[in-house]
């Protein structure tokens, strides 16, 4: 097997702060049936204490220029894979 195709290897950094979704991240969640009504993430495959820390993270995203939360990076089209401590980004333009 061969690696993926990648643009960019991005380093998740860690914050100690609550973290709260934006408004517009959580609209998207809600309507591709990652989030309940109550705003509880349900993503397939990932364990209550792995998104737990998920939530505690962010990455520099080299598409927005600007810092999001891992979440959204894990949501992402561009996002391929985490890999000890690092996300593999396709880094393609975003819609």
């Amino acid at each position: 097997m061969g690696e993926l195709e990648r643009k960019y290897d991005v380093k998740i950094q860690n914050t100690e702060d609550k973290v709260k979704f934006p408004d517009e991240l959580k609209a998207k969640l809600k309507d591709s049936g990652l989030m309940d009504a109550k705003g509880k993430l349900k993503l397939k495959g990932v364990s209550p204490k792995m998104l737990k820390r998920m939530k505690q993270e962010f990455v520099e995203c080299p598409v927005l220029k600007e810092d999001i939360q891992f979440v959204q990076c894990f949501i992402c089209p561009n996002f391929q894979s985490r890999v000890m401590g690092e996300v593999l980004c396709k880094g393609d333009p975003l819609k």
